[in-house]
């Protein structure tokens, strides 16, 4: 079973690469693409003296009721001449609003394709949007580099396991492009020998992608390098990956907002897709 009902959330202009993105996919799954167009408006009404706030508020979510509406004009005439089916919804959020109304629409979505929430080219609300589908919505994300997605996608994907449940969670919910790939290498780095899989890191997650048909194989790595990202990308280009799977925050995100993490470095650094999840 592939996916069906993909999403993608734009909240602005510069995201033309993650919109084509999510055509290429639900075209590729002959899946429904809902758009959902979203303005966050940064108002802050506590910060305005009694008498202007009203006024001021109404101009601000005027303001960003306008945006938003102009940007589902524009994105209705981009997909116009697309032969996918799909669907536009539009709507305005504070942030502390994002989270409820990304997650309510990810939580139905089968995947949600979006932008690199890190880097100079990053939307402002980027992070805010992929953790929401990640966390709220319950929902693997596809996130996109800004070359957008590579026409081999998906024929050598390079999973990052470290026996976490994200890590199986984020394999189970890539499984559609798994059985299409051509090759799939499951990259253990580092493995404590004290782990419950002991001497065999991922034996059992190959085992499980074999009986599914899945062509994988699996490297145990030394580490060789600072990070585990580093690894990674350096084992996906040493493999000619074109998409990794990964699992996604395994420590809090304040945690790793405030000092940083495996998933924020790897995002931070990755050309590639990459598909995580929670």
């Amino acid at each position: 079973m592939g996916y069906k009902t993909i999403l993608t959330v734009i909240t602005g202009d510069q995201q033309d690469a993650q919109l084509d993105a999510a055509v290429e996919l639900a075209r590729r799954e002959d899946a429904h693409l809902d758009v959902f167009c979203m303005i966050v408006d940064q108002t802050q009404t506590g910060y305005f003296y009694a008498g202007a706030s009203p006024y001021v508020f109404q101009e601000a979510i005027d303001r960003a009721m306008a945006s938003a509406e102009a940007l589902e004009k524009r994105t209705r005439a981009r997909l116009a001449a697309e032969d996918i089916r799909w669907g536009v919804e539009a709507a305005v959020a504070q942030l502390g609003g994002l989270s409820s109304l990304v997650g309510m629409r990810a939580r139905f979505a089968d995947v949600a394709v979006l932008s690199r929430p890190y880097g100079a080219a990053a939307a402002a609300e980027g992070s805010a949007v992929v953790e929401a589908a990640l966390f709220e919505g319950t929902c693997p994300v596809l996130v996109v580099p800004s070359a957008g997605l590579p026409p081999t996608l998906g024929r050598r994907i390079l999973i990052g396991w470290n026996q976490s449940g994200e890590a199986l969670n984020a394999v189970r919910r890539a499984m559609p492009l798994l059985k299409s790939a051509d090759a799939v290498e499951i990259a253990a780095v580092d493995p404590s020998p004290h782990s419950p899989e002991g001497s065999d890191p991922g034996g059992a997650l190959c085992q499980m992608l074999t009986r599914h048909g899945v062509k994988a194989s699996i490297a145990v790595l030394a580490k060789t390098l600072p990070s585990i990202s580093e690894m990674l990308l350096k084992r996906a280009q040493e493999t000619d990956a074109d998409m990794l799977v990964v699992g996604a925050y395994g420590h809090s995100r304040f945690r790793q907002s405030i000092m940083g993490g495996a998933t924020r470095s790897l995002l931070e650094k990755t050309t590639l897709p990459t598909l995580m999840a929670h």
